[in-house]
């Protein structure tokens, strides 16, 4: 079987914190913690990016508001031009209602499936799930998982690695057949 990564334990929230720093500063680029509750800051000792989500919403909310305005003026003024109460074939106000829902489903569908995408969910089995401990990371225990295709993995040094930043438990962890 081929191994898919090797996973560390850690005791406290605080140890967790102290191996991430380690870990980013040993220049690892494909891993991940594990925690049953958030860790404040743990995304900037993972040296992790802000997420792309916020401006794909914009992008994608803003498109459906103009597609909504659009397409309601092109009904309006070209496809169907109907004078009713003397109102102008351009009556943009009346537009307001329309582009604004469109916006909003829109900017709901991305952030929906953005967060999909950019998760690369859903995945139904995760090689993880097979390691002895890794179910105790939703309940009481610290974790982090370098993966095998990290371009620095090497898998012992990486296990000496995770033993010197102070984990309590390391193991490696095979690709599921």
């Amino acid at each position: 079987m081929a191994t898919f990564a090797v996973l560390g334990q850690f005791a406290t929230p605080a140890d967790l914190y102290r191996a991430c720093e380690r870990v980013r500063d040993a220049g690892y680029t494909r891993w991940d913690a594990h925690s049953p509750f958030p860790v404040h800051g743990l995304d900037g000792a993972m040296g992790m990016r802000r997420s792309r989500l916020p401006w794909i919403i914009l992008v994608v909310g803003l498109g459906g508001a103009a597609t909504g305005f659009a397409l309601q003026t092109w009904v309006h003024s070209a496809a169907y031009p109907l004078t009713i109460s003397g109102k102008p074939y351009f009556a943009w106000p009346a537009y307001v209602p329309i582009t604004f829902e469109l916006g909003v489903l829109g900017g709901a569908l991305a952030a929906v499936f953005g967060m999909l995408g950019l998760s690369q969910l859903p995945r139904h089995h995760h090689p993880l799930f097979g390691a002895a401990r890794f179910g105790r990371f939703s309940d009481d225990a610290f974790f982090i998982s370098i993966e095998a295709d990290d371009p620095k993995f090497d898998a012992v040094a990486t296990r000496r690695l995770l033993e010197g930043v102070g984990a309590s438990h390391v193991e490696l962890v095979e690709e599921a057949p």
